[in-house]
């Protein structure tokens, strides 16, 4: 079988990267550096660090990709994995529900992380010419806006597309980095739209690659191999005798994510992998369609890179429950209802850390412990995508619909919103439902998209094969930049 992450050499191309690289002073980390920054990273790249800010247009914060940050937006170094553990006065249950923070990823969201991944092993092989080629970014929102920007610090082109009712504050970031930006109509659900204008720019424009999130199995070894082991990380400094780990769920954008619950399951056998979407649009759950305010959520379709023979439940979260929870989470009236449950002052400081998809993950993650009946022993975890530096022409928009926010309209959002999560809108899977959703893909990648029905058999029938070779590339990737950089000669 056919490795899904092609490392073969295209000579003038690698010539062309590492020219650029060499111009423009570019050292690209590996795999290695980004799950364990502190040890790994060069002593010389650490003092350059010290002067350069968080989302700074400089190569050096490719180094910056990675869970361990320092949180602060100038200078930091590195540490521990970013995390917030989540109290049961807020979420209701009494399973530990504890999310990685995205913030603290160059550009604010975990994205940039995916992006790499992708781009990265097509540059220091020479499959993508810098010099002569223009990297395409099809996305619901981060993805394209971590593509670009990653872009930028690796000397390539970039053209960024997403659909045109994403949020202001993305656009308006994106017009810093991006060579050109292209506007799809709709919003979250739209991506059928983005696959469109992919096909139109592949019919009318020479030398652009595209790197579609949705069928890059880079987007799924990158979440493996870095935000696997940032969980187990996790895990290992929080869980204490007695403790288990229940699972993970998060939301399936590109489903890159769930690749970190594939890589605990083998820490793990009995741990679950829960997949949510959007209430307004639940393909997965029930074949549906629609749209939603989800932002970051791709839907109407399985991701190529989802391994759906490995997920074990499906969640549907309602949007008005995921912006009910972020408004309860931001505004001045939330903020002081919160503090009326007991909560510390301090950790309610955290909470702008959750975006709005990292709202709905949390609220996965509560469906999960109320639908396994888990206890204080049990530790869910999730991710917060990004954080609501992204959102808050979100937070000016429902004051304009609903008014201003005082402390009974937090009440009744806790109550509603977060509190009031059911089970209901959720499916444990069997094994003819995983199929039924493994499936779906046909309808998208085979007809659609050009894949071949051979494939997507082998990613069910030869699961352990074709998702554990992808799994294992990491250092083979590794050693092709440790070549490049070489070859660069700039360490």
């Amino acid at each position: 079988m056919k490795t899904a992450i092609d490392l073969t050499i295209h000579e003038e191309g690698l010539k062309h990267a590492i020219e650029t690289a060499k111009r423009r002073n570019i050292v690209i980390p590996t795999f290695r550096q980004m799950k364990d920054p502190e040890t790994h990273t060069p002593a010389a790249m650490k003092e350059k660090l010290k002067k350069t800010g968080l989302w700074d247009v400089d190569s050096a914060n490719l180094f910056r990709i990675t869970w361990k940050n320092e949180p602060t937006n100038t200078g930091g170094l590195f540490g521990k994995v970013n995390y917030i553990e989540l109290p049961p006065a807020l979420t209701g249950v009494d399973a530990r529900i504890v999310a990685l923070v995205g913030k603290w990823f160059p550009t604010g969201a975990h994205k940039v992380g995916a992006t790499f991944g992708c781009l990265v092993p097509r540059l220091v092989t020479g499959q993508f010419d810098p010099t002569v080629q223009k990297a395409v970014w099809p996305s619901t929102g981060n993805y394209c806006r971590g593509g670009a920007y990653n872009a930028q610090l690796l000397g390539c082109e970039s053209i960024a597309i997403l659909p045109e009712g994403m949020s202001r504050e993305r656009f308006d970031w994106l017009e810093t980095v991006a060579g050109e930006i292209i506007a799809t109509p709709g919003t979250e659900s739209n991506v059928k739209e983005i696959f469109d204008k992919v096909w139109e720019l592949k019919r009318t424009r020479d030398n652009i690659v595209v790197f579609n999130q949705f069928d890059e199995m880079a987007n799924h070894l990158w979440h493996y191999e870095v935000t696997g082991h940032a969980m187990e990380e996790v895990l290992n400094e929080i869980m204490k005798p007695g403790d288990r780990y229940a699972g993970v769920a998060v939301t399936s954008g590109s489903a890159g994510t769930t690749a970190c619950g594939d890589y605990l399951k083998k820490l793990f056998p009995n741990s679950k992998i829960a997949v949510g979407e959007a209430l307004q649009c639940p393909t997965l759950l029930d074949n549906g369609f629609g749209a939603h305010r989800i932002e970051g959520i791709g839907d109407k379709h399985v991701p190529w890179v989802h391994n759906v023979k490995n997920t074990d439940m499906v969640i549907a979260i309602d949007d008005e429950d995921s912006m009910g929870f972020i408004r309860l989470c931001n505004e001045p009236a939330g903020r002081k209802y919160l503090q009326s449950l007991g909560l510390r002052e301090e950790f309610i400081d955290q909470l702008p850390l959750m975006g709005i998809s990292g709202a709905a993950n949390v609220l996965m993650a509560v469906k999960m412990a109320k639908y396994y009946e888990l206890t204080s022993k049990d530790v869910v975890l999730t991710v917060f995508t990004d954080s609501m530096e992204m959102y808050n022409s979100r937070l000016k928009e429902m004051e304009e619909e609903y008014g201003t926010y005082t402390e009974m309209d937090a009440a009744k959002d806790h109550a509603r919103h977060v509190f009031g999560v059911r089970t209901d809108s959720l499916l444990e899977l069997t094994y003819a439902e995983k199929k039924r959703v493994h499936n779906l893909k046909y309808y998208t990648w085979v007809e659609q998209q050009g894949k071949t029905s051979e494939e997507l058999n082998a990613q069910w029938y030869d699961a352990d094969e074709y998702w554990g070779s992808i799994q294992a590339m990491a250092d083979s990737i590794d050693e092709r930049i440790c070549e490049f950089n070489r070859m660069a000669g700039l360490l």
